[in-house]
């Protein structure tokens, strides 16, 4: 009877430590009606003992989705796509949001329109692809209120 057990235990300890990542609070902002690019915005939490990166993100919406940053230089605030990914530390929590590390839907294939409900599927070096939707807020949207 204890033989299962402690197999059944030796198993689970052998299992890899994956990262177990959620992501949430995913929205973006309203586009103009020509507008060829939006952003989107979400966070991500990696719930696992292991570390993993965010290596892309795709949307049917958009002909290619885009990691980027910004920050300021000189007194100009610069926008530059992340080529590398983004690590996402075991127990921590990576925001992307305004005026910092961002999604960029490039070639939007209609306008965003608040309300509507955007796919974006989150792809991960370790992980599973996560896919969840970004609510269309207001073109001055702040973030979704709690």
């Amino acid at each position: 009877m204890l033989r299962p057990a402690l197999i059944a235990v030796a198993l689970t300890a052998a299992l890899p430590a994956t990262a177990q990542l959620r992501v949430s609070n995913g929205w973006s902002r309203a586009t103009a009606p020509r507008a060829a690019t939006g952003a989107g915005y979400a966070t991500i939490r990696n719930e696992g003992r292991r570390a993993d990166r965010l290596v892309g993100v795709t949307s049917p919406r958009a002909a290619r989705v885009e990691i980027h940053s910004m920050s300021m230089a000189g007194g100009v605030m610069r926008m530059r796509q992340i080529t590398g990914g983004i690590a996402i530390p075991s127990g921590g929590t990576v925001r992307l949001a305004p005026g910092g590390n961002h999604l960029m839907l490039v070639g939007l294939k209609a306008p965003l329109a608040v309300g509507e409900r955007v796919p974006v599927t989150f792809r991960f070096q370790e992980a599973r692809p996560v896919t969840v939707m970004l609510r269309v807020l207001a073109a001055g949207a702040s973030g979704p209120r709690p």
